[in-house]
Formats: structure tokens, C-alpha cells, sequence
């Protein structure tokens, strides 16, 4: 696998299947019908950065990394993931999570946060914990699944 800072030749291919994972509405908090150019805003023209994930010469994953807050917050990035549905179970996020440190490291971040971990994506919050994350804060109810109704979100946090 291989992680390379994403550019614009890039996008068809991350919102493939971005839109399709926010479509679904489980993990993240995005308005479920956002169009491709909001969804190009918040993933690829916003953050500082955005990376991809190349797996047999397939765009297979993607990741976001952008300050947490301004000013006195500015230290403290915040991050994002997506993997291509295919390419599941192969250690993708897992690299991404780990590149995503390194690379936070070397733009002067200290610490990550991850301000709305839905508590249903139990595999996410595993890997966060085991990448050295921890749930700092909970938000009872605050994310409305599709099927479960609302649902705890999870503060995750770490200093790099």
C-alpha cells in the first residue's frame, strides 16, 4: 500500500465511495444528500491536507487532517477516514491512522482529536484505542442512526 497526498485528479475516485458511506448515514456526521460539491469542500478543499491510500493501483482509501479549533486550539488537529467498502479488512485504516500521526507530527500538530466517533462503529473505536486514543468525552444521544435511532457519540484524543 501506498499513502500519497491527494490531488484534484484524485476526487472521482474518493467521492465514489465517500458519497456512498455518507449516503448510508451511519458514521459520519454529514447531511445524508449532500452533493459532490459539499462533499469537495469538507474533504479535499477545506482540511490543510487530504491523502489516499493506494492498494493494487486502486484508490482504496482517504484521509483528512485539519486544525481541531483556531487560535489557542491550533495545535490540536482533527482527522478523518474512508475506506473504499472493497478493500475492508486489509489494515487500510490502520495505516491511514498511522500515517495521519506522523504526518500531524511533521505539520506541528501535539495532539489529534476526533470530535463524533458514533458509538455503533465499534471497529473504528477499537482501532482508535489500540493506536493510543482515548474516549475522553460522550455525547448521549447525539447522533440519530438510520436504523438505532440516537445513539452515543464518542471524544477520542491523543497527544502525538
Amino acid at each position: 500500500m501506498k499513502i500519497r497526498k491527494a490531488g484534484e485528479k484524485d476526487w472521482q475516485g474518493i467521492y465514489r465511495f465517500l458519497s456512498e458511506i455518507v449516503t448510508k448515514g451511519e458514521t459520519y456526521a454529514i447531511n445524508r444528500d449532500a452533493g459532490e460539491e459539499e462533499l469537495k469542500h469538507l474533504w479535499l478543499k477545506k482540511p490543510e491536507a487530504c491523502f489516499v491510500a493506494m492498494l493494487d493501483g486502486r484508490l482504496a482509501g482517504s484521509y483528512y487532517l485539519k486544525k481541531n479549533q483556531q487560535g489557542g486550539g491550533s495545535h490540536v488537529c482533527n482527522a478523518g477516514y474512508i475506506v473504499d467498502p472493497e478493500f475492508r479488512g486489509r489494515g487500510l485504516a490502520r495505516k491511514m491512522c498511522a500515517h495521519s500521526i506522523e504526518t500531524a507530527l511533521e505539520m506541528g500538530f501535539e495532539a489529534m482529536q476526533y470530535n463524533f466517533v458514533v458509538s455503533t462503529n465499534e471497529g473504528a473505536i477499537h482501532l482508535w484505542k489500540s493506536m493510543g486514543f482515548q474516549i475522553v468525552g460522550t455525547l448521549p444521544g447525539a447522533f440519530r442512526h438510520p436504523e438505532q435511532g440516537p445513539v452515543e457519540a464518542l471524544i477520542m484524543y491523543r497527544f502525538l
